[in-house]
């Protein structure tokens, strides 16, 4: 899904992930923004599980492909049935990219091909979501990704309840061989992005942050948050050595 990937970086750009959404739901006006952050310059469109029914969500995929950017649904519901039920409406969307869920044989026996899926490494809870283990346990549940076909794992670094974020970048960096690692949830300033490119990090879900102009505060247009996004994340360091 992603331009870049692997344990170095190829060139200085980290790939930003605009996610229709308010704290973890789908916003229900999501399809009236895609036109205009395509024409901005965003390539890789997001939403979640929830906020909207599958009926919109098939819309905004429409809507996302008409443009010739890359469409991708998080899954944040964390029972177990919510959960599946997602991964089945992903499957039937036909989005370029599943984000999300933590069941990979679930999502093997649904999805098929796991090339274009990043389960959350570690324990997710709650909703709006938040992320438990410790960064050895993000680093197994990234090589069980990689053994099981994902394309990487969808990383709830700054919503980290106990473990430092940057020491679960780094853990599942190592631990990902190749694979790629997004990191979602709580990215709000430049100073992050510039911290997770240099760690490794391969795209960033922004969405909130947006739709609250928290990311350029002196800025209230939908217009100047995306354009100082883009601008930070096609502006990113390399990864550090």
């Amino acid at each position: 899904c992603l331009r870049v990937g692997g344990s170095a970086r190829r060139e200085p750009l980290m790939d930003f992930i605009f996610m229709l959404t308010r704290h973890d739901s789908t916003i229900e006006d999501a399809g009236d923004l895609i036109d205009a952050v395509c024409d901005l310059g965003v390539t890789h469109i997001g939403f979640k599980d929830v906020g909207v029914p599958p009926a919109t969500m098939r819309e905004l995929v429409e809507k996302i492909k008409r443009r010739d950017a890359l469409s991708y649904l998080e899954v944040v519901s964390t029972a177990h049935d919510a959960m599946l039920r997602s991964l089945e409406v992903a499957s039937d969307l036909g989005v370029d990219c599943v984000l999300g869920g933590t069941d990979l044989d679930a999502a093997l026996r649904i999805l098929g091909d796991l090339s274009g899926y990043f389960p959350f490494p570690g324990h997710p809870i709650g909703h709006p979501t938040r992320l438990e283990g410790s960064p050895a346990l993000v680093a197994d549940h990234c090589r069980k990704a990689r053994a099981m076909g994902c394309g990487g794992v969808d990383l709830l670094a700054y919503r980290a309840t106990h473990a430092d974020p940057l020491y679960l970048v780094r853990a599942a960096r190592a631990a990902l061989h190749g694979g790629k690692l997004i990191v979602a949830g709580s990215v709000r300033t430049k100073q992050q992005i510039d911290i997770l490119a240099k760690a490794g990090v391969d795209a960033c879900t922004i969405g909130s942050a947006v739709f609250e102009g928290a990311f350029s505060p002196t800025k209230g247009s939908l217009r100047g948050q995306i354009e100082d996004i883009l601008a930070a994340c096609n502006n990113a360091p390399k990864m550090s050595p």
